[in-house]
């Protein structure tokens, strides 16, 4: 899996569109936009968090437990997508702490959608991250160390390993700063009076 953006035009990331439509009763079409935001603040807050050594050894030692090392993916064609709830609820609010609202309120602003279907969106979303990222890690055999890299890598900062597309996506501005702009936008840096709606909407 080279990023996130390819996952959602998988047929894995289809059904799991669909299925995330149904849970939190939106059209697959808005959940696929919700997603399309929620994922890449998913990597971009992870990032933030490894830039501490305890940060990265924690998110290191997650992705080598044996739940995250891709199976999630395969679990998403014929499993219950409720079931990630529980453990994307804690994955969620570890990654994004007391900023959890607030990002779901975001989301939930610029595609017009309740912010506790977004809530429940991360949280289903969050264990698939993890096993992408698990998948990633084990197929470039990244160890503590090369940790950053592979979250810059799926965040398309970093061409060591395979390149993301989320640059198209989110740099609009064509000036490479995708991990500046998610970082400084998202947690409090000189951009943050523009807002998340700002942010969105290019």
């Amino acid at each position: 899996m080279a990023s996130i953006l390819d996952f959602l035009e998988s047929d894995t990331g289809k059904q799991f569109i669909q299925k995330s439509s149904k849970e939190v009763d939106e059209s697959p079409e808005k959940v696929k936009s919700a997603l399309g935001m929620a994922l890449p603040m998913l990597l971009g807050a992870m990032k933030n968090n490894s830039q501490s050594e305890d940060g990265k050894e924690n998110l290191n030692k997650a992705l080598e437990d044996e739940k995250h090392d891709g199976s999630v993916l395969d679990n998403l064609k014929s499993g219950n997508i409720s079931a990630l709830l529980e453990e994307g609820s804690g994955v969620v609010k570890h990654i994004f702490g007391g900023k959890q609202g607030s990002i779901a309120e975001g989301v939930g602003s610029a595609v017009g959608m309740e912010s506790s279907k977004v809530t429940k969106l991360l949280q289903m979303a969050a264990p698939v991250v993890m096993g992408i990222l698990g998948k990633q890690k084990r197929k470039d055999q990244v160890g503590k160390g090369g940790i950053s890299d592979l979250l810059g890598s799926v965040l398309g900062t970093n061409s060591s390993h395979d390149q993301s597309l989320l640059e198209t996506f989110m740099d609009s501005a064509g000036d490479g700063t995708i991990a500046k702009d998610v970082a400084g936008k998202l947690f409090g840096g000189k951009d943050k009076s523009k807002g998340l709606g700002s942010f969105f909407k290019g």
